[in-house]
Formats: C-alpha cells, sequence, structure tokens
C-alpha cells in the first residue's frame, strides 16, 4: 500500500492535466522504479550520515583502498612504454619498464621502436630492486626537471615527470605518456614503498567504488528471495557453431 500511495502522490506532482496523462505517469513510476527512487533518495538523506553508516563507511574503506592497490601493481607488472626526451624536446628512443610478478624488482631498458602490446622481462636488461628504492619525487622535484634547457619550462611535461630515487645519488627517470599512466605509476611505485596514494586517480575510484559498495549493503531486500545455494553450472554446449572469429 505504501508503495502504491508513493505512486500517487509521485505522479500527482507532476500535475497531470488529464486522466489519460496520470495514468501514463503511474505506468512510467513502476514498482522497480519506486524502489530506486527511494534507493536514491536515501542515499542522499541526512541519515546517509549517521553514526551507523559512517561506521560502515569506514569499515568497507580499507578494502576497497586493497583492490585499488592490487590494480595499480598489476598494471606496473604489465608495464608501460615511455619516450626518452632529451632537454631539445627531441624524442630520441623508447623504454620500456615493468615490475616483476612477484613485486621485487622493476625491469627497464631500451626499445628500437614502440612494442605492439607487453615486452618479456628476458628483453629488458636493466633491473632495480624495490628494496634499492629510497623515495619517488614528482614534478619539479625530479632530477630530469631540474636540468637546464626547454624541458623544464613545458608545464605539460612537467605534470607528466617523476623519478625514482635509489642508493645515494642514483635514479631512474620517467615522464608518462599521459596523465592516467602517471597516476597509475605514481600510485603503485608508493604503494610499493608502503606509503599513500595521494593521486586523483585513487580519489576518484575510491568515490566510485565506494558509492557502489554502500548501495549494494544497503539495497532493500525486502520480498526478495536471496537463494541458499548458488544456481547450477549449465551443461556445455554441443558444439561452438554460434562462436565467430572475428578476426
Amino acid at each position: 500500500m505504501q508503495v502504491v500511495r508513493d505512486q500517487i502522490m509521485r505522479a500527482l506532482t507532476q500535475k497531470p492535466n488529464s486522466l489519460d496523462q496520470l495514468k501514463s505517469r503511474l505506468q512510467n513510476l513502476s514498482y522497480t522504479e519506486i524502489l530506486k527512487i527511494r534507493q536514491s533518495e536515501r542515499m542522499n538523506q541526512e541519515d546517509f550520515q549517521s553514526r551507523p553508516i559512517l561506521e560502515l563507511r569506514e569499515k568497507i574503506q580499507p578494502e576497497i583502498m586493497e583492490l585499488i592497490k592490487q590494480q595499480r601493481l598489476n598494471r606496473l607488472c604489465d608495464g608501460t612504454c615511455f619516450r626518452k626526451i632529451s632537454s631539445r624536446r627531441r624524442q630520441d628512443k623508447f623504454w620500456y619498464c615493468r615490475l616483476s610478478p612477484n613485486h621485487k624488482v622493476l625491469h627497464y631498458g631500451d626499445l628500437e621502436e614502440s612494442p605492439q602490446g607487453e615486452v618479456s622481462h628476458d628483453l629488458l636488461q636493466e633491473k632495480l630492486p624495490v628494496a634499492d628504492i629510497k623515495a619517488v619525487v614528482t614534478g619539479k622535484d625530479c632530477p630530469h626537471m631540474k636540468e637546464k634547457g626547454a624541458l623544464k619550462q613545458n608545464k605539460e611535461v612537467l605534470e607528466l615527470a617523476f623519478s625514482v630515487l635509489y642508493e645515494s645519488d642514483e635514479y631512474l627517470n620517467f615522464i608518462a605518456p599521459d596523465k592516467h599512466e602517471y597516476c597509475v605509476w605514481t600510485d603503485g611505485l608508493n604503494a610499493l614503498l608502503g606509503k599513500e596514494m595521494t593521486s586523483d586517480f585513487t580519489k576518484s575510484d575510491m568515490d566510485t567504488l565506494l558509492s557502489m559498495e554502500m548501495k549494494l549493503r544497503l539495497l532493500d531486500l525486502e520480498n526478495i528471495q536471496i537463494p541458499e545455494a548458488p544456481p547450477p553450472i549449465p551443461k556445455e554446449p554441443s558444439n561452438y557453431d554460434f562462436v565467430y572469429d572475428c578476426n
């Protein structure tokens, strides 16, 4: 009855001019639609800031941060192709860097041309143990951004620059191909060092995933039967003729 009353009240607030318009708007406000509207309103109400809800958020946040961390490390394991740019802003050649599957070593090396897909560890001759990394610096704090020349005057390049410092005065300089890769690598490297991931990309992912998880956990499951056992896995088809090779 409450849902029916809600349907009628919401339809009337739109001030229909005729009975047909009222019927049309009632049809659009189905039971499922009313539940979605209620759920959305519930998420935006002040109750969402109540103590139990805030405690739930605090409980979920570490789980989501760990998920984001694993995604960043997986991306580092896939590796990225970087361009070597001189102080004259001339693009000389490419180099590739990727994290080992055990997260203990950075493999890197020069390439003659941009690769198609991943580059295997065997082709990357240089190695940097993660245990030797002392710090990760970005922007104007990078050694290659302090050098004389036009490079440090380029604001776009400055925002994509980061460096890995190791030993006493050694460093590995990066210029990310775009902002997304910059966030992925700085987040991943900081995660390897046990530091906080502070990029805008991480903040955006946290907000999105946290909102989705909160909505899922606060779903109204009234009158919905939840099976005690998972549904059976269907048998394999007798043939796979319905599968087409798009290549």
